[in-house]
């Protein structure tokens, strides 16, 4: 089982009444809202905590990529995996990812990767999602029809720049290159290993599976909702051949140990209401038609952060959310009871932990991070260890000890 330390690096200090004066968190929320002052101290903090998972053993620590928008300040996350290659050390770094489609010419995402994974010694895991609608669309102005093309067009070009060893010339719809010769290459031959975010969508699916890559879902409604899309994916990949490795997927989920299960709550509660009040409050219009393809509207595979929204209105005490799986919190056993089963049910083989959640301080994130690592990872890492993980960086041990 790989356990990986996830990070958002949201903006904790969005105003008691954001909700009544913005529609949205995403895409035109005025950067009036954003203090660059307690920007910067935010920054160091979270990199220190990303260094910190790396002490206590965590298999990844992953960063992503996010435009305008007060949920994640990490609208480029190479600036954070190339700062993270110097001052960790055992840890693979999971990029998740960059957006493909919003790179021209994209194999500058292939310099970019392969300049982090020489750095770090060959750590490095390449996401490349398609990117969300409110990112891709509307923060960057791409046609959502185009989008998968651009896309599938850049993936082909960074996969032959890492594996070819001459110079050669790219003639796309979208990249015309004369020369194309990426230096440096990367350290981990014949490339590096590829993940795939995704929210759902069935060609998503389908594209992973042809080629071999893990597929992450990443939502933020927990794991008991989370099951019929793991199972789709499943089923789509016994439809196509493919074995049923549970390496092949990976999952967020938000968890929050403490010493007690009375304790978790009072300490983290008002931190998941921050983040799921403020951090995903998206305005429903910033999902552009043409976005998803009409076999994914049509069966209703997916329920990204939009589509969620409804369902939110009914979750509002402590309960509620633990009832629905959006969190799993409580003491040590507890959490890792209840994380085992599921992970189980879901069949995955990279966990992907949120551990530091909305406005939670640098103290309680760290407290979060220390008990999970030494009192309920240790718990869960016999898991699949029949199975063999073929989408890992070979320079990262399959099981790391903590250093503190």
């Amino acid at each position: 089982m790989k356990i990986n330390f996830f990070h958002l690096m949201p903006y904790k200090a969005l105003p008691e009444d954001f909700a009544e004066k913005h529609r949205s968190a995403w895409v035109d929320l005025p950067n009036e809202n954003f203090d660059p002052a307690l920007g910067a101290q935010y920054y160091h903090e979270y990199l220190d905590e990303l260094e910190f998972a790396d002490q206590l053993g965590f298999d990844g620590i992953c960063v992503n990529e996010h435009h305008s928008n007060a949920y994640g300040l990490m609208p480029s996350p190479n600036l954070m995996a190339s700062t993270l290659a110097r001052t960790t050390h055992r840890s693979a770094l999971v990029v998740l990812g960059n957006s493909l489609g919003l790179y021209q010419p994209s194999h500058r995402v292939a310099e970019e990767m392969a300049m982090i994974d020489v750095m770090s010694g060959g750590r490095l895991v390449a996401g490349f999602p398609v990117g969300t609608s409110m990112d891709t669309n509307f923060s960057y102005g791409q046609n959502p029809v185009t989008i998968r093309e651009r896309h599938t067009e850049a993936h082909d070009l960074i996969m032959k720049a890492w594996t070819e060893r001459k110079p050669f010339a790219f003639n796309g719809k979208y990249n015309k290159l004369r020369y194309v010769n990426v230096w440096p290459r990367p350290m981990q031959q014949p490339r590096p290993p590829v993940w795939v975010p995704g929210s759902g969508s069935l060609e998503t699916w389908n594209w992973v599976l042809e080629r071999d890559y893990v597929y992450c879902y990443l939502i933020y409604t927990g794991w008991l909702r989370g099951r019929r899309t793991a199972q789709g994916f499943r089923d789509r990949a016994a439809e196509m051949g493919v074995d049923d490795n549970p390496y092949r997927m990976g999952f967020l989920q938000m968890v929050g140990v403490s010493e007690t299960d009375e304790r978790a709550e009072a300490e983290y509660f008002p931190h998941v209401k921050y983040f799921y009040e403020k951090m995903i409050r998206i305005y429903r219009q910033f999902s552009a038609p043409g976005y998803r393809s009409i076999e994914t509207m049509r069966a209703s595979a997916t329920r990204d952060l939009l589509e969620e929204q409804a369902s939110l209105q009914k979750v509002e005490t402590w309960q509620d959310y633990l009832d629905a799986g959006y969190i799993i919190a409580g003491s040590p056993d507890t959490v890792k009871r209840e994380l085992r089963k599921a992970i189980e049910e879901l069949r995955i083989g990279h966990l992907m932990t949120l551990l530091q959640i909305g406005s939670m301080p640098r103290h309680q994130a760290t407290k979060n991070m220390e008990l999970f690592a030494k009192e309920v990872m240790p718990g869960l890492k016999d898991l699949w260890s029949d199975y063999e993980d073929h989408w890992w960086p070979a320079s990262v041990p399959d099981r790391l000890e903590p250093l503190v």
